[in-house]
């Protein structure tokens, strides 16, 4: 049981952490201060002194100012480099891979979300990040895979940001491109460390809804720019026309590098679950609302900056697209400052992601510092905990842990950090000093964008949505294909192989006791084995079902295990009422289909993104 202990968060808007506190027996009648401060996980109470609470947003954003910041997420430095990767990908093809990723997106937004909060076996288990979702069919390697890809886009991005400030803002203040690299740096740091960090600071990204809101106004701000002073008539008239360019353009070898900016671009997988926690009443209909709004705007403006932009300087267009204009343009001046902005706001977006991976490591969640910290008014903390702790004289000898973030007065206080800093803000500066030393040292933002998409891109927004789909679902994969194969086999006439007669194992009784019985496996590795023991058709081989079914069946009997380790009385799980009544339904073949091409999209993705990163970097095809 080792597996799931360790990923066995109490989960509480309010941050308090209650042991064996007693449940009314009418949910109706249960007083509003009751439901506040009673866990909704269905997992066992923690220890007093444990501090194992994933710190969840205070604050709840709309859902315009859930689109904002998911656009804000999606929108960062991957729309800048979008031109480059039509330049690698082709015209035609690029836009494809636009239009397909932009779906993929969508989809595997929802996919996450809607497994995580209204999937029958885990809508009450307060499933709140995608690698305690991941954890439930593949434990900690499942967690660990999504936190490592995780950080890698989050990392990537943040990098790329600083670069393109890098970029834009010190050739306004007349340093030329690709010169006085001092003085660009100086301007890096100081800027960044007086905007980024203060705004990275924050606690919940519900902070952040007006500056993603002016960063989205800023965004089709650039996007009308670019559309309108790029030379497109000119590029195209000098080629031929645009049919020309379409032949010669329209396809390139190197088409992975530029899907690989285009996953850069477009995902935000990795913030959907912070985006997702912070939006007030939350259910499959907002959810959806939220991203379809999102990515069809972000799809937009992607493809209207792309376009012009690479049609503007063909074969010329550089990582940075504002880099081909001309330095002293007022026009591309104006752009470049709207660019910088973007920049500054999005920033925190990503650090958010990197600060919350690097807490879940190391402090298994905890943000607040529960419990250790130092402060003048110490004494009134500990007699708001002896309160706490203390029964009341008609009610029996339960404990009631409070946190460390308690709210004295109006002021909440948090701890565990260094120096004059929480742990939230130790880390939101370490995340920043991080991202800045490669900023200084390197200079060209294409490979960035390109590598981190092909990586950390794939992982996180194909492959990690696909097989944690099919791992939640295995149960039900694993019936779907049992009855496939009984009917393939009724038809080619091997009863044999149909029903055995043999008593199960598991109902043998235990020698000694006739009441005890052997440990019941789960229901789906009885059919597991009925489908790999006797003959199978061909498509079951060529469709990769002997991948699928293992993956299925690995993944049901963690989620079975996981869900019985952590099982308590149904009378005693407190869901709101959408997350009671808004329920998935069955996985349909389709879904599962879906599922599938997620994960070989991504393989094949990843795999030829770094292959031809490698390439074009070694024969030096990009200059």
């Amino acid at each position: 049981m080792g597996d799931y202990q360790i990923m066995n968060f109490q989960y509480n808007e309010d941050n308090e952490t209650n042991v064996n506190v007693p449940a009314p027996n009418d949910d109706d009648n249960a007083s509003p201060d009751y439901r506040k401060s009673t866990s909704c996980s269905n997992s066992p109470p923690t220890s007093a002194a444990s501090p194992a609470t994933l710190s969840l947003p205070r604050k709840k954003s709309s859902i315009l100012g859930a689109s904002s910041n998911l656009v804000n997420s999606i929108v960062g430095a991957g729309i800048i480099g979008i031109p480059y990767a039509l330049r690698m990908s082709g015209l035609i093809s690029g836009v494809a891979l636009l239009v397909l990723v932009s779906v993929l997106t969508d989809k595997s937004l929802r996919l996450l979300i809607e497994q995580a909060s209204f999937h029958p076996r885990l809508k009450n288990r307060n499933v709140h990040t995608f690698e305690e979702l991941a954890s439930y069919p593949f434990g900690k390697v499942g967690s660990g895979f999504v936190l490592f890809n995780m950080f890698i886009m989050a990392y990537g991005a943040m990098v790329a940001y600083l670069l393109i400030i890098k970029d834009t803002l010190p050739t306004v203040m007349g340093y030329e491109h690709g010169t006085h690299m001092l003085e660009r740096n100086i301007i890096v740091i100081v800027t960044s460390f007086a905007v980024m960090v203060p705004l990275s600071m924050q606690r919940d990204m519900a902070s952040l809804s007006c500056t993603s809101a002016l960063s989205v106004l800023a965004d089709i701000v650039l996007v009308v720019f670019i559309a309108s002073f790029a030379p497109v008539k000119e590029s195209v008239a000098e080629q031929g026309g645009f049919l020309q360019v379409l032949r010669k353009d329209g396809i390139q070898s190197t088409l992975f590098i530029g899907l690989g900016i285009l996953s850069t671009a477009m995902a935000c997988q990795h913030s959907a679950f912070i985006v997702a926690n912070s939006l007030e009443n939350k259910t499959r209909r907002r959810w959806r609302i939220v991203t379809n709004q999102s990515i069809g705007i972000s799809a937009m403006l992607c493809a209207v900056l792309g376009i012009s932009g690479y049609l503007g300087f063909l074969e010329n267009t550089q990582g940075d697209v504002l880099n081909n204009f001309p330095l002293d343009s007022m026009q591309a001046d104006a752009a470049r400052i709207l660019l910088a902005f973007t920049m500054y706001v999005t920033y925190p977006m990503e650090s958010f992601v990197a600060r919350h991976v690097l807490i879940m490591l190391v402090h298994n969640g905890d943000m607040d510092a529960r419990g250790g910290f130092t402060f003048d008014n110490e004494t009134q903390l500990e007699e708001i905990e002896l309160a706490e702790t203390r029964p009341r004289p008609d009610e029996e000898a339960t404990v009631n842990t409070t946190n460390a973030n308690q709210t004295l007065g109006s002021v909440t206080v948090e701890g565990g950090g260094i120096l004059c800093m929480n742990r939230r803000q130790s880390w939101t500066l370490t995340v920043y000093l991080m991202t800045l030393v490669p900023a200084i040292i390197f200079s060209d933002i294409g490979p960035v964008l390109s590598l981190t998409g092909a990586v950390g891109g794939s992982c996180i927004s194909y492959i990690g949505p696909g097989f944690v789909f099919l791992g939640v679902n295995g149960e039900e994969f694993l019936n779907k294909v049992g009855d496939w194969i009984e009917k393939w086999r009724r038809a080619k006439g091997y009863s044999k192989f149909i029903h055995s007669d043999i008593t199960e194992s598991s109902e043998l009784p235990v020698e000694g006791n006739a009441r005890l019985q052997l440990p019941q496996e789960p229901n789906n590795v009885n059919g597991y084995e009925s489908i790999t023991s006797g003959p199978k058709p061909c498509w079951y081989y060529f469709g990769l079902f002997p991948i699928w079914c293992s993956v299925a069946k690995s993944g049901a009997t963690h989620m079975k295990r996981k869900i019985d380790a952590f099982n308590v009385p149904s009378d005693s799980v407190h869901a709101t009422v959408d997350e009671s009544t808004d329920v998935l339904p069955v996985p349909s073949n389709w879904d599962f289909f879906v599922a599938f091409f997620f994960v070989l999209f991504g393989m094949l993705s990843a795999v030829a993104g770094v292959v031809s990163n490698v390439y074009v970097q070694w024969h030096n095809l990009d200059d």
